[in-house]
């Protein structure tokens, strides 16, 4: 009988199916490691992008951080602007009423009284005067002044000394005296 031997052909055959299973393999390695790449290069683009988008929304927030204190310095402005201009307008406002109420002091005045010093308190709206008169009576006679003028009201003498200088019964006096608008008290006879 004829001897046949299987065993080389069985053993190519194995040595074929290992060849393919690498081939296969390496194939399969080749693909995975192409779709990590493509996975890798997919993530890395995205996040370039991210970053790309954090810098543009840093630089818009610099700009707008700079335009922000620009803003504020421009309101600073004009919150000065208008306090200087409210404070023109007060003046420009209360400038006739300054003549008058000098026009009124001199008014009230009577004879044989004058004063050393005026000064006003904006607070309370109070003239503190600081005069000297020839008797008491004449003091009386301002305070009377004071209280019956639509300009002042509220006259408290709060000193009186002696004065032998000016004269035998002459005094100096301390008086205050509050400012009223004549204006209100027209408003209330209406």
């Amino acid at each position: 009988m004829a001897n046949i031997n299987l065993l080389p052909w069985r053993e190519e055959r194995r040595e074929e199916l290992k060849k393919e299973f690498f081939a296969l393999l390496g194939v399969a390695v080749g693909v995975a490691v192409l779709v990590v790449v493509i996975v890798m290069q997919a993530y890395s683009m995205s996040i370039d992008g991210q970053r790309s988008r954090n810098n543009y929304l840093n630089q818009q927030i610099t700009l707008l951080d700079a335009q922000i204190r620009e803003i504020q310095e421009l309101e600073k402005k004009r919150d000065q602007l208008l306090e200087r201009m409210r404070v023109i307008q007060e003046l420009q406002g209360n400038r006739p009423v300054i003549v008058r109420l000098f026009d009124e002091l001199v008014r009230t005045l009577p004879d044989g009284v004058y004063y050393r010093s005026i000064k006003y308190t904006e607070a309370n709206k109070t003239l503190s005067l600081d005069g000297t008169a020839e008797s008491n009576n004449r003091v009386s006679s301002l305070m009377r002044a004071f209280e019956s003028s639509d300009w002042f009201a509220n006259p408290l003498l709060t000193s009186v000394t002696a004065n032998p200088q000016e004269g035998e019964n002459a005094n100096n006096f301390l008086m205050t005296v509050k400012l009223a608008d004549p204006n209100d008290s027209l408003e209330e006879d209406e």
